[in-house]
């Protein structure tokens, strides 16, 4: 890495940051799937000089926007941080397509060693219409931060200067200080118990490919309004209703998923106005019981979260060694909800003498299943990606059709108990879910590699893991082999 002032900090990456810094080192040659990217259209006289110097100023006030990532010898990878660097900004063709641009900028690969790894292009679309694309890898910043980017751009564009803003280092040295034995401590209380992952790609290998969309709408205001009445949030009622689509889908009753929690903690001052990657992916464990109702379920799915909000730094690898069975899940729900001045835009538009006419995002993610949920004044959206050939169109539209009903249903009727949901309504696991063509065995062999510690058979208080059943049945192949066992031979087993 090369910079005209030379290195102004070497920092380490925050838990997050580890799992992407590995997993894009483990993707390399595929396409990145974690690349994040906003497109603005920006109506009004735009000054393109005064666009890229205001682009340059947003990166030089945050000084990990400028962060290189390298392994040290020892193999543990760092942050270096130039004290100065050249903003990459380019300039299209005039009407060219603003779609094409951005597949484009979204395909061409980052490399985490040389930065920077924030891009903006700008499209003139008219004498007065422009569209700016901002593409950046998901290893930088967030969904929190990418407001508060667009934020100081029009600021800087209008000549003002945002007030100083809290370095992310002062949120990687409140990371190291935390107590980390108490975090892994209640985390392993929290997943104790466990016996198996809840997967709806069991056999799956992870792969770096481009997600299908789909798109439902909810009406929010009666959900809203009973969420309220009895102390709940609708992140909570989405969380438990999504916990039953997996419940019907795997026909089981001790559910994981992933959830994306905003990872800023309350107790940093002016974390809300800092930018960078904060966000983590932690489990969600759920336990519905039939005899529960609605409203005691849910209450029961929030309170066993919030015991949980200190110690959600931790890194999802740490968190799931707690649980002792591999991977937990390979579902995320992502709840959307970032705070934003809308006053303030408007003022700093007006100043700026531009209108953000629209923002569309595309955001990262590598599991076969991730269902976002970004809630409205009048309706919640709710969005599925799903990787082909890991989880097919139909499931995917079966568990979104799902998850609005359960949703409905305890707008509905909140003492509803949970076992009066109609037989008629729940569906059975062959006809919800899109079996491949595989043979058990090669199914079996799968689970071994993903999950070899979970339990996989039980009978009074012995058990045998994956692994081990696996080599108790190669054990008996061998033998049976050596006694004259075949294709097509009958053998008796007792």
């Amino acid at each position: 890495m090369t910079s005209p002032g030379g290195l102004q900090d070497i920092l380490p990456l925050s838990p997050l940051q580890e799992g992407l810094y590995f997993l894009s080192t483990y993707a390399a040659g595929g396409p990145d799937v974690y690349v994040v990217q906003q497109v603005l259209t920006l109506d009004g006289a735009l000054d393109s000089a005064r666009l890229r110097a205001a682009a340059q100023a947003v990166q030089d006030r945050h000084p990990n926007l400028r962060a290189a990532f390298r392994p040290r010898k020892a193999g543990q990878p760092v942050q270096l941080i130039p004290a100065a660097l050249p903003v990459d900004f380019t300039e299209a063709d005039p009407g060219a397509n603003v779609g094409e641009v951005a597949e484009a900028e979204r395909k061409r690969p980052f490399d985490l060693a040389r930065p920077p790894l924030l891009r903006w292009a700008l499209i003139r679309l008219g004498d007065e219409r422009h569209a700016l694309v901002l593409t950046a890898h998901h290893i930088l910043l967030d969904g929190w931060s990418a407001p508060l980017v667009v934020r100081d751009l029009l600021t800087f564009y209008a000549g003002g200067k945002p007030p100083a803003a809290r370095p992310y280092k002062d949120y990687l040295a409140w990371v190291a200080r935390q107590d980390q034995g108490a975090a892994e401590r209640a985390w392993r209380g929290a997943l104790a118990g466990i016996e198996e992952a809840t997967l709806v790609a069991p056999g799956t290998e992870r792969a770096a490919v481009e997600p299908a969309t789909i798109e439902r709408r909810v009406e929010v205001a009666r959900v809203a309004e009973v969420a309220r009445a009895r102390g709940l949030t609708l992140n909570t009622v989405v969380q438990g209703a999504y916990a039953l689509v997996l419940a019907e889908l795997t026909g089981r009753d001790d559910l994981v998923f992933g959830a994306t929690v905003s990872g800023r903690p309350g107790a940093l001052g002016g974390v809300e106005d800092m930018v960078g990657l904060f966000i983590n992916t932690v489990p969600v464990r759920v336990r519905p019981r039939p005899s529960d109702t609605w409203a005691g379920y849910l209450a029961r799915v929030q309170a066993e979260q919030a015991a949980l909000l200190d110690h959600q730094h931790v890194g999802l690898a740490t968190i799931q060694r707690q649980a002792g069975v591999g991977v937990l899940f390979d579902t995320l729900l992502v709840f959307e909800s970032y705070p934003l001045d809308e006053e303030g835009l408007r003022t700093l538009q007006d100043t700026a003498g531009l209108r953000l006419a629209s923002v569309t995002g595309n955001d990262a993610t590598h599991y076969p299943l991730t269902l976002t949920v970004v809630p409205g004044a009048e309706q919640i959206a709710l969005g599925a990606e799903y990787r082909a050939g890991a989880v097919d169109r139909d499931t995917a539209v079966h568990v979104l059709d799902r998850l609005a009903e359960l949703v409905a249903a305890f707008a509905a009727d909140p003492d509803g108990r949970l076992a009066a949901i109609r037989a008629g309504e729940l569906v059975a696991v062959d006809s919800a879910l899109s079996v491949p063509p595989t043979l058990l065995l090669d199914e079996f062999d799968a689970t071994v590699r993903q999950t070899p510690d979970a339990v996989a058979l039980r009978f009074g208080s012995a058990s045998l893991t994956y692994a081990e059943l696996q080599a108790r049945v190669e054990r008996l192949a061998r033998v049976l082999v050596s006694r004259g066992a075949g294709p097509e031979k009958v053998v008796a087993v007792l």
